[in-house]
This record gives structure tokens, C-alpha cells and sequence, in this order.
């Protein structure tokens, strides 16, 4: 067998990860994909959900970023419609050339400009600046370009004592990014089937590198099916995000620090009163202290976030804490007063460490959010390291990162996936309420039963649910048993938290319930991943883990 024939080695099973297999896959190179954890496990599963072009990185200067993201945007708007959606978001304004100065000295990175905090926010004239170079350098016909209006004539509540103005535009979401992640494995699993090729995932197992042979060994894992095997990769890539500098060590390969992460905490309500007064919109403001704050529609939840703060101590360990939900509800009931939230309407939340590199910065927000390859020469195998990098550009992260490592490798980097669809956007319908009801009435389900399936595998929604008889639904939710069983075989589950947070979704379902959990577990019990005498015990931690984990407490 000839160098660089062996797989690919990819540690860390994220957004990004997952799109560096997909991508070497479609390369022609087979790949193993390890991770100590689950599937989008890290940052993916505890990020704002915006597919966006990054308008503060204008003021930084990071155009090339911002076209770069503006370009995914478009792609993924098109190439995945059953997880991305367009999103409107209004940008309420008080002054009229506030931040102006220190916006000069950031677009230059000039470290001795002074960086004052304008006390009313970035005025309109700085924000419409932006705006357009955003509108010119998206040249997107589907999303229209920005609008300025009076605050009074914003279809929003916002505080029209505070403001004066307000300005929307439009940037994108992508719902769960988890379910992205589990489509851009299933697309590696097809290409490896269809080329000829090997894809094995490895969700709670852990890499040791001895010399040029890497053993992969179960973890975390008790009572459950589990391999034991070794590879010798012709490459190895660290995607473990926040996690790289700890894998490096644990690999024994030498490294500078690389890794700054920085905790963002978001909160999340089902406050009705703000669902409604965002009617399907968001809101992207400055906080009192300049930082930005998105408040967004998400499934039957409002998103608020984001916080930004330097985290030290193992990524896993970034919970909410009660001055950082403080901080989060202030700012909202700041632009939009009338909606009185206190700290119990706060239904869930979550913290998750950003995978930035480690620099010297005078605050957060100035670290770029640009992706990096490092190369490790001192390794005993060809490895990489993968810096930064956000939801937005995991493709173009991928790509570009295929593409060096299969050069080093003496190989041809020949295809990629920007014409690529994601399973469940072939064939994609117009529209989706007919589509819908043409499912429901063929198959013997509810719409929302049909929609609920829809928004976590897009098309291929009909081919899985007409595979089992079974129409009875997982109580009191709209999903069937039939997609749990299928789920549970064929997307790589092997804990009730896969099902609830990253598979089925569930976490963001109003509806959830501890009876709920206890079916999820016994259809776990039927497909051999838990005994019967471990269902209680299952359905407890999981409780437990929702409360301590996430602040979410169930009936």
C-alpha cells in the first residue's frame, strides 16, 4: 500500500470534525472518526445558531472573513434548507456617531487608537456603514438588503424613549446544528459506500498514539457494545475544539498553547410574551457594556445570548451562572421593556467554550474568529490541529484543510462539496405545508408529527416513517417510536442524552417530560443498549442531568 493510502485519522466529532470527513471522504480517502464524547458534543451543541457573515468583523477589519462567511451563508441556505433558514434581525439604534472613533482604530488595528465604549452604542451612521458593505459583499437576490426606520415604526417593541432608529437585515439560523452534524455523517457514510471507501465512527472512545499506531479504546461506555482496535493513519487531524491543547498532551506531541477559548452562555425561555413580540424576528443590540446580544427564535424557545469571557479549567466544566443569566436578562428587558423577564422565566441554558486561538487581546471580542491549520512536526504521524472556526465556515474550514493535508500527503485534492446537498435537501419542495400534508394523509400521521420528523431529516422524512407499521408517538411529544428506533440504529446513539439532546432534540420541546425519558429509555432497552433493570437508574441521571446541567427541571 502506497503512503498516504491508510485512513485519515479525525479527532473530534463537531461541526467542524464532521465536515473534514465528509470532505476527505469525497476526496477519495477513507476515514476513522473518534470522540471521547458524543457526537457535537462541545461548541456545536452550545452555540448562538446563527449562520451569519459576521458583521462586528467588519469593524475589525476582517473582510476577507466576512466574504468568506457571506459565501457559506449562501451555500448553506441552499444546500441544507431543512436545518438553515433565513432570519430577520433588527438592530435598534440610539445615537447618531457613536463608536465612529474606535471603530477607526479597530478596522486598522491600530492598538494605540483610543477604544472608547460609546455610552448610547454604535450610532446609525457607523451601523449603516456596515449594513452596506454587508448588502455589497453578500450579492445574495434571495435575502433582501437592509432597511433604516424610525424606532417608532419597528414592528418590534423596543424601548422608543431609548431609540431612535432601527435598522434589519438579514443573516440566517440553522435550528439544531446537531442534526447538520448527524447529516454530514450520514453523507460520509454514503460516499464511503458508494466509492468503495471506509468511514467508521467511534462516539465515546478515546485515541493513544504509540509511535505510528493509534489504539482506540472504548470509554464511558459501561454495559455497552464496544471495539477495541488499533490504525495505523497516514494522517492525523485534532478537531477536539476547546479540547485540542488537552488531546495534544494526551497524544505526547509537543505544542505551544493554541488554544484561548473564551465561555459563551445563552439562556432560553418559552416565554410567550416574547415569542410574540418577536413574531418569528430577532433582535441583534448592544449590551450596556458593548457586547453584542442576539435574542432569536428558536423552534418553541427564545435564544439569549451571548456572553463572552475568558474560560480557564476543562471546557466541560462551563455551566450558566446565576450572574450570567442576570446579565443576559437584563439586556433584554433593557431593549424591549415591556416584556418583564425575571429569572423564572428562564426555562434552560447552556455554556459552551469557543475553540479560539490563544493571543493576546485587550478584550474578547477583539480575538478573531478566523480557522487556522497548525502542523505538528514533531510528531510521530502527520498531524494537524485545527484553530477557531465557526458554524458558518465548517465547509470552507474543511475544504481548505483537505486540501493541505492531502497535498502534504503526495495526494490529488480533486472534489469538494460547495454544489453538495446535505441528505434531506434533495428534492427539496417549495412548499413545505403541502408537502407536509401530502405525507400525513399517505402515510396515516398528524402534520405536526410530519413536521417534527421534517425539521431533523428534511426529505428523506416519508422513506424513514413508512418503514415501520408502528404510528403510536413517544407521549407527549409529536414523535414517533418508529423514528426513535430508527434513530437509535442508524445514527450512532448509545446513551438516553444522545436521543434527548442531539438526536431527537428533545431539550428544546416544551413538552418533555420524565415519563417521556422513561419510553426513550425502554426503546433503548428493546434495541439492547440498556437492560430493564437500568431504566430507572437511566431515566434518573438524565433527569438530573437536565437540571444540573442545563437548569431545566421536568414534571
Amino acid at each position: 500500500m502506497q503512503a498516504g493510502q491508510n485512513p485519515v485519522l479525525v479527532l473530534g466529532a463537531g461541526i467542524n470534525g464532521s465536515a473534514i470527513a465528509r470532505e476527505l471522504l469525497l476526496n477519495g480517502v477513507s476515514v476513522w472518526l473518534v470522540d471521547a464524547s458524543d457526537l457535537a458534543c462541545g461548541a456545536t451543541s452550545g452555540s448562538s445558531r446563527l449562520i451569519h457573515g459576521g458583521l462586528r468583523y467588519l469593524e475589525y477589519g476582517e473582510l476577507d472573513l466576512v466574504k468568506e462567511s457571506l459565501a457559506e451563508r449562501a451555500r448553506l441556505l441552499k444546500l441544507a434548507p431543512q436545518f438553515v433558514h433565513p432570519l430577520r434581525l433588527w438592530i435598534p439604534i440610539s445615537g447618531r456617531f457613536g463608536g465612529a472613533l474606535g471603530a477607526i482604530g479597530r478596522f486598522f488595528g491600530w492598538s494605540w487608537w483610543p477604544q472608547p465604549t460609546p455610552p448610547d452604542g454604535r450610532g446609525v451612521t457607523l451601523i449603516r456603514a456596515g449594513l452596506m458593505m454587508y448588502d455589497a459583499y453578500a450579492r445574495d437576490p434571495l435575502l433582501p438588503k437592509h432597511v433604516k426606520l424610525p424606532a417608532a415604526s419597528s414592528p418590534l417593541p423596543i424601548d422608543r424613549h431609548k431609540y431612535r432608529w432601527a435598522c434589519a437585515y438579514y443573516d440566517a439560523q440553522v435550528v439544531f446544528p446537531e442534526r447538520l452534524v448527524v447529516a454530514m455523517l450520514e453523507d460520509a457514510r454514503q460516499l464511503a459506500a458508494f466509492g468503495g471507501l471506509e468511514f467508521r465512527m467511534f462516539n465515546y472512545h478515546q485515541a493513544s498514539l504509540a509511535g505510528k499506531t493509534v489504539e482506540i479504546r472504548p470509554i464511558g461506555a459501561d454495559g455497552l457494545p464496544s471495539e477495541l482496535c488499533a490504525l495505523a493513519p497516514s494522517a492525523i487531524i485534532n478537531a477536539t475544539g476547546a479540547w485540542v491543547d488537552e488531546t495534544l498532551k494526551r497524544l505526547h506531541v509537543a505544542s505551544e498553547r493554541l488554544i484561548g477559548g473564551t465561555k459563551g452562555t445563552h439562556a432560553f425561555t418559552f416565554n410567550p410574551r416574547l415569542r410574540e413580540a418577536l413574531a418569528g424576528q430577532g433582535i441583534y443590540a448592544e449590551a450596556r457594556d458593548g457586547r453584542p446580544i442576539f435574542i432569536t427564535p428558536l423552534a418553541e424557545s427564545v435564544l439569549i445570548g451571548t456572553t463572552d469571557d475568558p474560560f480557564q479549567g476543562p471546557p466541560e466544566r462551563a455551566l450558566a451562572t446565576p450572574n450570567e443569566l442576570d446579565y443576559l436578562l437584563a439586556s433584554v428587558n433593557a431593549i424591549l421593556p415591556d416584556v418583564h423577564l425575571t429569572i423564572a422565566d428562564v426555562d434552560f441554558h447552556y455554556s459552551a467554550v469557543r475553540p479560539l486561538p490563544y493571543v493576546h487581546a485587550d478584550r474578547p471580542a477583539a480575538i478573531t474568529r478566523r480557522h487556522a491549520l497548525v502542523k505538528h512536526d514533531k510528531a510521530s504521524v502527520p498531524m494537524y490541529s485545527v484553530i477557531g472556526g465557526k458554524l458558518t465556515t465548517m465547509r470552507s474550514l474543511a475544504e481548505q484543510t483537505a486540501e493541505t493535508v492531502l497535498q502534504n500527503l503526495g495526494r490529488t485534492h480533486s472534489a469538494n462539496s460547495r454544489d453538495r446537498v446535505f441528505p434531506g435537501a434533495e428534492g427539496y419542495p417549495a412548499d413545505l405545508d403541502v408537502a407536509w400534508r401530502q405525507i400525513a394523509e399517505r402515510l396515516g400521521y398528524s402534520i405536526a408529527t410530519v413536521a417534527a420528523v421534517w425539521g431533523l431529516v428534511g426529505t428523506r422524512t416519508a422513506s424513514i416513517l413508512q418503514s415501520s407499521p408502528d404510528r403510536s408517538l413517544v407521549e407527549p411529544t409529536d414523535l414517533p417510536c418508529s423514528f426513535v428506533r430508527w434513530s437509535i440504529d442508524h445514527e450512532w446513539v448509545r446513551t438516553l442524552a444522545d436521543l434527548v439532546e442531539r438526536r431527537l432534540m428533545l431539550l428544546y420541546d416544551q413538552r418533555l417530560t420524565k415519563a417521556c425519558l422513561r419510553r426513550l429509555a425502554e426503546i433503548l432497552s428493546e434495541r439492547g443498549l440498556l437492560s430493564h433493570s437500568q431504566i430507572d437508574a437511566a431515566v434518573a441521571e438524565q433527569a438530573e442531568r437536565l437540571r444540573a446541567h442545563f437548569g431545566r427541571h421536568l414534571t
